[in-house]
């Protein structure tokens, strides 16, 4: 039988301080399966705020997809359109959203304001990715978070070391942010993909296993982790949409 959230939990998840809310669920519900994850976060924050996921579309993406199609196919889905996806992002986006039913895709891109003022031709990347990231990542990230109480990721331990310790509900300033797919290996992730004949983002057989921009996207290596192929050559590892202090990229996010 699934686990069903007590109402206490429900109204904590309404107005409970966000780090004792998260350190809360991760002792009753963080040991759970991602499905049970998953119904359990709805359940909680339907009600309490609302409920929506993030998606990059990108090499990992299918699975938690799939999970959310099976357990609420209207769930907001965003998808921040940085305006420098690959064109096989963007149609894998499409195909994959028809294959699973998922209703609600939120497309949120960057402020033109924003880029006008930093990034006219679009070339910001060579000289500063940090500011390229928070422009057309970070700040929309906070936008698309800003109406709900907590939102789901697909990302996983082992993706990278800055991973390694990420528990399963964690606080983010006034919100919870839900890795359902933490304890998820590489094998997990292949046989859920392989058991539902999951569509994969066709730029994974060209070796891209962690997939963003095309300016700061590259294969991986035999041996490197997936996000090898992430800013390559530099020390960034996270565009920072994952880091704390995501609420501070809009002041209204924490209203």
């Amino acid at each position: 039988m699934a686990t069903k959230p007590r109402q206490l939990d429900r109204d904590f998840a309404a107005s409970g301080d966000a780090t004792e809310l998260a350190d809360a669920l991760n002792l009753r519900y963080g040991h759970l399966p991602a499905e049970e994850i998953i119904a359990v976060a709805i359940d909680l924050f339907d009600d309490a705020g609302g409920i929506a996921a993030t998606s990059s579309f990108g090499a990992d993406s299918a699975a938690l997809l799939h999970l959310i199609a099976e357990a609420e196919p209207g769930l907001p889905i965003t998808f921040l359109d940085t305006g420098q996806h690959f064109g096989e992002t963007l149609q894998y986006r499409d195909q994959l959203a028809e294959d699973l039913g998922l209703t609600n895709i939120v497309i949120v891109k960057p402020l033109d304001d924003a880029l006008n003022a930093d990034d006219p031709d679009g070339i910001l990347h060579q000289s500063d990715t940090d500011r390229c990231c928070a422009i057309r990542k970070v700040e929309p990230m906070a936008r698309a978070v800003a109406p709900y109480r907590a939102w789901f990721t697909g990302r996983k331990r082992g993706q990278a070391s800055t991973r390694a310790e990420m528990p399963v509900f964690e606080a983010v300033g006034p919100r919870i942010r839900v890795n359902p797919l933490a304890r998820w290996t590489t094998e997990d992730q292949a046989d859920y993909m392989r058991r539902h004949d999951l569509r994969q983002n066709p730029l994974v057989a060209f070796g891209y296993l962690s997939i963003g921009c095309f300016p700061c996207t590259s294969p991986v290596k035999p041996g490197e982790d997936a996000r090898s192929g992430r800013w390559a050559g530099q020390a960034k590892t996270e565009c920072g949409i994952h880091l704390s202090g995501l609420e501070a990229a809009l002041p209204s996010a924490s209203g």
